[in-house]
């Protein structure tokens, strides 16, 4: 009776084969669960990234416009303004007062700012050097203007002027910046920043 009870005290084949699956079954699901709890945890990361490069987009585009004036040489504030793309002069940033050329634009789905500034005697923009910097390779514009410009009427309602636009009619530019929220091939999900300011040297009725 005693040799019996030995024998029946430890695990079976079958029980060793079935507790082995049982934990890797219990192991696979602990590693697929920390899996998605990092790639959530990354992915809410660059909606968060995303976020925040279009609302230093958007800033730094309000406030070079509200600052916007005559060129160097003598130039109109505005110099372009078109769906994807727009060119005006201001004092840049960290440029110690220089008036430079400052022209944002759309090519694909990758928007850059380009700076250029005056030189020679009298000061020119012609021929000098542009530094390109790319802002967002995330755009999804889908045929949506990226810039929309209004006359001295706009108080915040009403329809953009159309193109094409007349520059010494714009008082108001708002760029509109549609990027995706994540950067998996997939995705599809979008959000939008807009922002807008009035041009300070050529505004009339705008209280901003």
């Amino acid at each position: 009776m005693q040799n019996k009870f030995r024998r029946q005290s430890g695990f079976t084949l079958v029980e060793t084969i079935l507790t082995i699956f049982i934990l890797g079954i219990l192991m696979l699901g602990t590693t697929l669960m920390i899996r998605d709890i990092f790639s959530v945890s990354e992915q809410q990361n660059g909606i968060l990234s995303n976020t925040n490069q279009a609302t230093m987009i958007s800033s730094a585009f309000v406030n070079e416009l509200r600052n916007a004036t005559y060129g160097a040489n003598g130039a109109y504030p505005i110099n372009q303004a078109t769906n994807n793309q727009i060119i005006f002069f201001s004092t840049a940033p960290k440029n110690n007062g220089t008036v430079s050329e400052i022209r944002y634009y759309l090519s694909g789905n990758t928007l850059y700012k380009g700076i250029t500034n005056p030189a020679g005697s009298p000061l020119s923009y012609n021929g000098q050097p542009e530094t390109i910097t790319t802002l967002a390779t995330q755009m999804s514009m889908s045929g949506n203007p990226l810039f929309y410009y209004y006359d001295g009427s706009y108080n915040g309602t009403g329809n953009p002027l159309a193109q094409p636009v007349n520059i010494n009619i714009i008082r108001f530019v708002k760029i509109n910046l549609v990027m995706l929220k994540d950067s998996t091939p997939n995705g599809t999900s979008t959000f939008t920043v807009s922002a807008g300011a009035s041009i300070r040297n050529l505004k009339t009725n705008l209280g901003n």
